[in-house]
């Protein structure tokens, strides 16, 4: 159950405050109703039933994302086709709206027998913004910002690879803002660029005026009538369209997962596209109350700016609607983007959501002593859920 701010007890020192305006900000929190907060809703509704909840709590995510492209044909295209060490890596084009077009890749397993389960794949927001994709797929060049944040955050592996190798096909594409889908010819930045052949010092004032344009971004396209959360939930929902029109996959397994601001596109995808069947959120997991208190500027993007969502619901409140599909959480104790408590919160009210829609062992947090990351160990109990519910 949410608590007023000043119950509140941190064991680390706040991050980022609002000085005088802190009071303000807390002020407006306080009176939030969050009434499709999962236990806020049952307490006030003690006859109803998971479903009655998650449909209203669904619905009111959805409308707030103000963005729905309506239908519109992939019209897919393979560009690129390498045969590797057991498994075939594509490069592929596809629709997500009438507007957009994505660049991805498509991994999949040589050596299979049939159809095999599938996985979308997200990549972080933290690190270099004028790479998307390819921090997670071996595209046979690199460039020293992108080893670094590979190391640094995976472990020293190309994600998609790994999961390739466990035997699932892959897909992956950039967010918005993101890889080949960052902006340019304004501001500076150049009309055309190779991130893999800047000069690091050119490579460093690109990825600089990129990142100086994100939130403009955010303003354009609510100036739209848009949000960011919107686009990018309806471009991995048509990622889980294109897993679909593949022969190689099996559609009664698919999955998803990503880390840091990929855990959160995660955390949407499986709360609203019930095709997803499992998903491991990695390194985002927190409650409203705590972050603001803690954290909003290192830690709050573009992805959770949701006019009137946090109003009315929580953090929390998106992997519960996952439920009955298996959902895992991992956040490191030792994140330091979210509070130990705001955590253990979180993880408390999923647990109960979960149980109250009958599928206690669908859910599962995993709460390694480890910074911001989705290492190697945690990588490992990742394969295992999959393995478990795919």
């Amino acid at each position: 159950m949410r608590t007023p701010h000043d119950d509140l007890i941190m064991s680390r020192d706040p991050i980022t405050q609002y000085g005088n305006l802190e009071q303000v900000i807390r002020g407006i929190r306080e009176q939030r109703p969050q009434d499709l907060n999962a236990e806020t809703w049952r307490q006030a509704n003690p006859d109803g039933s998971f479903d009655q909840w998650a449909s209203a709590a669904s619905g009111h995510l959805l409308a707030s994302m103000n963005y729905d492209p309506g239908p519109s044909e992939l019209a897919a295209e393979i560009l690129e086709r390498e045969e590797r060490d057991g498994y075939i890596q594509e490069r592929v084009l596809f629709n997500t709206s009438p507007w957009v077009r994505v660049d991805g890749y498509f991994l999949y397993p040589s050596q299979r027998s049939g159809p095999v389960p599938a996985i979308v794949l997200m990549h972080a927001f933290n690190g270099p913004m004028i790479f998307g994709k390819e921090r997670l797929v071996n595209t046979a060049q690199d460039q020293p910002y992108l080893a670094e944040h590979r190391v640094t955050y995976y472990g020293d592996r190309y994600l998609a690879e790994e999961y390739v190798r466990q035997g699932y096909a892959v897909v992956v594409i950039d967010a918005h803002h993101f890889g080949d889908r960052a902006p340019r010819g304004f501001h500076g930045i150049p009309e055309y660029y190779d991130p893999f052949t800047l000069t690091l010092e050119d490579f460093t004032e690109v990825d600089s005026l990129v990142k100086s344009q994100l939130y403009a971004g955010l303003r354009q396209l609510n100036w739209a009538g848009s949000t960011w959360a919107g686009l990018n939930y309806w471009d991995d929902r048509r990622c889980v369209d294109y897993l679909l029109s593949r022969p190689e996959v099996d559609d009664a397994r698919i999955g998803c997962t990503g880390f840091s601001g990929g855990g959160w596109r995660t955390q949407v995808l499986a709360a609203l596209d019930h095709r997803i069947k499992s998903s491991v959120c990695v390194g985002w997991m927190t409650t409203g109350d705590y972050q603001q208190i803690y954290n909003v500027e290192d830690a709050v993007n573009t992805f959770h700016l949701l006019p009137g969502v946090w109003h009315s619901m929580d953090v929390p409140d998106l992997t519960i609607l996952s439920a009955p599909q298996a959902g895992m959480v991992v956040v490191g104790s030792e994140d330091h983007l979210f509070p130990p408590e705001a955590q253990v919160e979180a993880v408390r009210q999923i647990q109960k959501g979960f149980e109250w829609a009958g599928c206690p062992d669908n859910f599962r947090f995993y709460h390694p002593a480890k910074p911001h990351c989705y290492d190697v160990d945690i990588q490992g109990k990742a394969f295992e859920w999959f393995e478990k519910h795919l």
